[in-house]
Order: C-alpha cells, then structure tokens, then sequence
C-alpha cells in the first residue's frame, strides 16, 4: 500500500524512507561517481527535505553537490535567470527538482551538449520519491520498460482508445521509441523517473479524439482536472478544444502563447510505475500511473528522435485507462495489461489485480 498523500506532520516524516531513496535515486538511477559534480535545482515550491537528502546522497558517496534555489517563477518550461541557467550547462549531473521545471530551454539545450546527465523530478515530495523510486524494485521497472520499448518499437499502428472516447490513430513507420525512465548510462541525454516509455508516430499521421481525464499540468491552474479536455487532431495538430472550464483554461492557456507549435503533439508515453495508482497533481507522478498514458503537447525533445521542432512551452496530460492496440493486438484494455508477458510482468511486480 502507497503511502498517504499529503500527509507531511512534520520535518522528520519519512525521513529514513526519503534518505534511502534519495541514495537509491544518486546512486543506482543516476549512477553519480565520486568527483562529479551534481547540481540540484529547487524552486521555492520544492520540498527541502528531499533536496537536502539527494545533496547528502551525493556528497557521502564522494562527488560535490551545488544546491541552487531560487523563487517560483510559475512558468514551466521557460528559459531560467542566467546563473541558473550557466550552473546547469555545466554539470556532469543535474537532478532538476523545481515544480516549474527548464527542460526544453536553450541552456537545457546546453547541458545536452555539454554531455550532462539530467533528470526531471518536478514536484517530487517526501512521499513521491518514497513510492516512485525507495519502495519500487526499480532495475524491475526498468526491465519492464525494455520490454514495452521493443514492443511498441517493432508495431506500425497504434489506435488508444478509452471509454470516455478517446479514439486516436497513428502510424509509427519505424519511429524509434525511448526508454525515457532507464538509467543515466548516457552523456548528454535526459531520463525520466521509471516507470515511462516514450515516442511520437510520424506526426501527420495522427488522427482522431483525444481526452484527457485525470490531469494537466500545465498550466498551473490546473493539475488534477475536474471536467474532461476534450481534442480533435488532424495531422498532429490539435485543431478543436472542448469541454468545461478546464477546457477552456487550458485552450486559453495554449492560445496566449500565440505560437501555432504548442498545438502540436509531441508525444505518446505509457507509464507504467507501481508506486503511482492515481492522480496527484503532480505531473511527474501523474503520467506514470500504472496503465496510463501520457501526451505531450508543445515542445519536442531531439532525443525523442521524432520530428523535433521548438515550442514557447510544453503540457502534458494523462488517459488515465487507455486502451492501446499495435497492429491488431491488445497490449492492455481499459487500463489494465493483457499482453501475456506485461502480465507477467505486472505479476513479478506485485501489481494489484494481476
């Protein structure tokens, strides 16, 4: 059972759970080595707790972690102030724990080519990085994601489906797909917390309904949403948005930016982290629940290997019970898994129901 959800009674709580998951996180998933440099970037929303564990993680096993902290700017995606954005450029690693995260930025673009191993952990608290990584049999997860990876990466059609009428179709004509929850093995490439596999059909070929039912994030009004956003695509673009007030704080916010790229979807990812069961309102957590999938809109990262193009920011929102069919089969259906060996491994997972 996942620990509660916003329950913080005090500085101590969890703290022998979030120190050991905080080495887990330095050591095992960014595989940080005595003598490197590891910047930790925190924003006034960050939970200190989990910055000040991550510094002592690192600086107990031999490298030289650099806390920067700096006020909530309430934008994400967004280009820092410029000793922020100089500090990040230059890290062998940086562990980015700001709610209003900088990746996509020109100086992410930086710490990319510099060779920096990154992570983005936005909004990641005492009980997140407890349930997503400290309790979790991580390198497990990351084996299931291989599998996943290779799944999708040899199917052509994808249709996600889900009852609230989610209906998209979209051809992957041999996209690669990535790993983006593995670990930090690479120089100069982002991983995300386990539990996520990533890609983007050629874009032209995406097609149909999209819902997003759980949450969004951003902007930042919202989070976990309360009505449906409903969207029509046509060649990757979103061309329609419907729905109640929280359709129309996010076609509001999309349109603001008066930039025709943020409408055009980015990304597919499956998440798949059995720490993370339901919405919580932060995003990190939101689009791993175990079964969902993921969209990007906005931004596409290089990595991604799709057609990549720059955005003024990037959204993502989650289906929470999809139901995703490669080339006539079904990996899972309403949320839940019925592809033989995702069974399995839900079941060396101890996922509930399986």
């Amino acid at each position: 059972m996942n620990y509660p959800i916003g329950i913080e009674m005090s500085e101590s709580y969890l703290s022998y759970e979030v120190q050991a998951a905080a080495m887990k996180l330095v050591k095992d998933v960014m595989l940080v080595l005595p003598g490197e440099t590891v910047v930790i970037t925190a924003d006034s929303s960050s939970d200190s707790r989990v910055v000040e564990a991550t510094a002592k993680a690192a600086y107990s096993i031999g490298a030289s972690p650099v806390i920067i902290n700096y006020p909530t700017t309430y934008k994400a995606f967004e280009e820092p102030v410029l000793p922020v954005a100089s500090a990040v450029a230059a890290a062998d690693v940086w562990i980015e724990f700001a709610y209003y995260c900088i990746m996509h930025t020109p100086c992410f673009q930086k710490a990319m080519e510099y060779g920096t191993r990154y992570t983005c952990l936005t909004g990641m608290d005492a009980t997140m990085i407890v349930n997503t990584i400290g309790k979790i049999d991580y390198n497990l997860v990351v084996e299931f994601g291989e599998y996943l990876t290779d799944y999708i990466q040899k199917s052509d059609e994808i249709i996600i489906q889900d009852r609230n009428g989610t209906n998209l179709k979209s051809y992957n004509r041999g996209r690669q797909v990535k790993h983006s929850g593995q670990l930090a093995t690479k120089k100069g490439y982002p991983v995300m917390l386990g539990g996520q596999v990533s890609w983007c059909p050629v874009e032209e070929t995406i097609h149909g309904t999209l819902i997003f039912d759980a949450a969004v994030f951003p902007p930042s009004e919202l989070g976990i949403i309360n009505s449906n956003i409903v969207m029509e695509l046509e060649e990757g673009r979103v061309r329609k948005i419907t729905g109640g007030s929280d359709a129309e704080i996010f076609n509001r916010w999309l349109s603001d930016f008066k930039d025709p790229n943020m409408f055009r979807l980015a990304h597919y990812s499956i998440g798949f982290n059995p720490g993370v069961t339901q919405a919580t309102g932060r995003i990190v957590e939101d689009e791993r629940i175990f079964g969902c999938i993921e969209f990007g809109l906005g931004s596409q990262g290089e990595s991604l290997k799709g057609a990549f193009w720059n955005a003024a920011s990037h959204t993502d929102g989650i289906v929470s019970k999809p139901t995703i069919i490669a080339d006539g089969k079904y990996l899972e259906k309403d949320g839940i898994y019925t592809d033989p060996e995702a069974v399995n491994y839900c079941k060396k997972l101890k996922i509930k129901g399986y």
